[in-house]
């Protein structure tokens, strides 16, 4: 068998183990392995297919995969959808208890529960939103 044709399998088969396991390090040493069926292709001998496929590699797993790494496992820094919510402060419309009420955050009226059941809110006053439960906003007085 030639062997590029060993390192275009060997490519091949690590593309599908990183698209299985999606690790960065099996696709950038498929990359390399691609690389080096080209250089084998053109008449490379064998001790410096190695070389190139050991030059790629490392450089690869050295300095490309910390970088997608980090942009990988970026945390996420903007909240969506109710998240979002949470935090902002709420404008009481109807009195609201542990057991119901109504407030208006940024603009959209939401049913909302004390955090604390045994609090009584009265209307006009500024809540903050501890939390979304489903559709009810838990809010607790600003003091």
């Amino acid at each position: 068998m030639d062997p590029w044709l060993v390192w275009l399998t060997a490519a091949g088969v690590l593309a599908v183990a990183e698209i299985l396991t999606l690790t960065a390090a099996l696709g950038l040493l498929g990359v390399a392995a691609a690389v080096t069926a080209g250089a084998a292709a053109l008449g490379l001998s064998p001790p410096l297919q190695l070389v190139v496929f050991a030059a790629l590699a490392a450089t690869g797993l050295l300095f490309v995969r910390p970088l997608a790494a980090r942009h990988l496992l970026k945390a996420q820094t903007e909240r969506f959808g109710v998240d979002a919510l949470v935090g902002r402060s709420a404008h009481v419309v109807s009195e609201v208890t542990g057991l119901g009420g109504r407030v208006r955050i940024g603009g959209e009226e939401w049913t909302a529960r004390a955090y604390d059941e045994t609090l009584v809110i009265p209307p006009g006053a500024t809540v903050d939103v501890m939390e979304i439960d489903g559709a009810t906003a838990v809010v607790y007085p600003r003091e």
